[in-house]
């Protein structure tokens, strides 16, 4: 009977470690983190939240195939972690896995640079995660944060005095970075260790409260767990996701009120290469007051090559001149200038670097385009030197040829059920590709752009056509194979781009479509 009791016992932990895997496997199908042939390097410490990152993943293999590499990055504070670099080595020989190993000194690198030995920790991990999968081949970067992370990330930020952005804690995907535990607390991540009988090493760094993360981690969740709101991490995690909801809905409204009431200039020799942005006071005070503050954030990110030093002093300053009366200026950070002439804000980026004065600018600002405005009458949206777009809708016909001009596409109208962004890249963005098999498989715009050779200092100025991180269409390059028109396509979205020639480039000196 005591057998029976103990197999059974057994039997729920294998049944909970099981559990566990599935809930990281649906976690990583619901961000489209994985794709079948993916080649991937996990950041491995030895510490228990890495090491289940390498058991699931090792177990997402069996259903998915996927080449997998490890790096391990010793940071020479801890007089134990040659040891915790022996470990991981011997682990990765017995699985059979490519070791990547690299060493630093933190503590110096953190004086080098005037900066905290968590930050440069960070700075040198990263740094090595990118080194491995360039020398692996690998499209993407596993690291093992988990739901407790994003937790404290959100409380850190929170005292800080971050916006919405930053309450959102830990994206699951961030260009090729995944985090495939981020639905997991610690304590599942422990539980499934111990069951599986895998030991993993322990950090001595981890108990200090020298760093601000750690007195979050051993005081101030513990308390709330206890004493306030049990399942305190579970609950952040939700808001997490809503809040990430919350400001992509931000983002839109954002760009349909940039399109409102801001116009961009490109580079000018009269302004001595500065962009600017022209921004009239009547239609931005009709606004909602914190879309006002994303705006003006918005145009700063645009002219500042460091978006961590700019504050909220610096967004009120700039508030302070469509607020107050009299013509009048102000200098702020990077040598940005902003300027009040009657009803009009000049708000000027610095002048480029004369090195950087052959390198593209298309100042291309998001645009929102909603569903409902497009119909029979073309709707127009400026691209500055881009040109401009027109959208128009009409029904399809048996017969009509998809036009092959690769400024002029058509998209499924009822397959589009948010509003689209004109934009520039950013991080998470993708597309959909047609594998060779008749499937459709994710594809990060990073990677497509690296594949299509289109050089670096390119890619971040050629428009695109989203709904959310989907990529429908890089201009004069890829459409999306999900939005692309077939016989059950009723209705069509055409979208073209109409550009003057007239400059140094013509249209077939970009892009190549596929």
């Amino acid at each position: 009977m005591i057998f029976l009791r103990f197999s059974d016992t057994i039997d729920n932990r294998m049944k909970d470690a099981r559990r566990t895997e599935e809930k990281v496997f649906s976690y990583i199908e619901k961000h489209h983190m994985l794709q079948p042939g993916d080649r991937v390097v996990a950041g491995v410490s030895g510490g228990a939240d890495s090491l289940c990152l390498l058991f699931v993943l090792l177990e997402w293999a069996k259903k998915a195939p996927l080449s997998l590499a490890v790096v391990h990055v010793d940071h020479g504070l801890r007089q134990e972690s040659g040891e915790d670099a022996l470990y991981v080595k011997e682990l990765c020989r017995r699985l059979k896995l490519p070791f990547y190993l690299t060493r630093e000194n933190v503590k110096q690198r953190a004086e080098m640079e005037k900066c905290s030995q968590e930050e440069a920790g960070r700075k040198i991990r990263y740094k090595a995660f990118r080194r491995a999968a360039e020398g692996f081949g690998a499209d993407k970067i596993a690291v093992a944060h988990n739901s407790n992370d994003c937790s404290e990330t959100m409380l850190f930020h929170l005292f800080r005095g971050s916006g919405l952005k930053g309450l959102c804690g830990i994206p699951p995907v961030r260009e090729e970075i995944i985090r495939p535990l981020l639905c997991l607390e610690s304590e599942e991540i422990r539980n499934y260790l111990c069951t599986k009988r895998i030991p993993w090493r322990e950090d001595s760094t981890n108990r200090e409260d020298h760093y601000t993360r750690n007195r979050i981690r051993h005081h101030i969740l513990p308390y709330v767990e206890r004493e306030i709101s049990p399942g305190c991490v579970i609950h952040m995690s939700r808001t997490a996701e809503l809040l990430s909801e919350t400001e992509e809905y931000m983002e839109e409204q954002t760009a349909m009120a940039l399109n409102r009431c801001a116009v961009f200039e490109g580079t000018d020799s009269r302004m001595d290469g500065a962009a600017c942005a022209v921004l009239d006071r009547e239609s931005f005070m009709k606004e909602h007051p914190s879309i006002r503050k994303r705006i003006l954030l918005q145009l700063m990110k645009c002219f500042s090559p460091e978006q961590q030093d700019i504050g909220y002093v610096h967004i009120q300053a700039l508030m302070a001149l469509f607020i107050q009366e009299g013509n009048r200026g102000i200098t702020l950070p990077f040598g940005i200038k902003a300027e009040r002439e009657y009803g009009k804000i000049f708000l000027n980026g610095a002048t480029r670097d004369p090195k950087d004065k052959d390198k593209p600018r298309k100042n291309i600002h998001p645009a929102a385009v909603r569903k409902k405005d497009i119909g029979e009458s073309p709707v127009t949206i400026g691209l500055g030197e881009w040109g401009k777009a027109v959208f128009s809708v009409f029904p399809y016909e048996k017969g009509l040829e998809v036009p092959e001009n690769k400024y002029t596409k058509w998209f499924d109208y009822d397959k589009i059920k948010e509003s689209l962004v004109i934009r520039t890249r950013q991080p998470g963005d993708y597309l959909t590709l047609n594998d060779g098999e008749g499937r459709e498989i994710h594809k990060s715009l990073k990677k497509y752009m690296i594949g299509e050779k289109i050089p670096q200092r390119e890619r971040g100025d050629i428009p695109v056509l989203a709904q959310g991180s989907h990529i429908l269409w890089l201009f004069g390059w890829r459409v999306s194979e999900t939005y692309k028109i077939n016989w059950n396509t009723k209705r069509i979205l055409q979208v073209k781009l109409e550009r003057d020639c007239s400059g140094s480039k013509t249209e077939e000196g970009y892009g190549g479509e596929h």
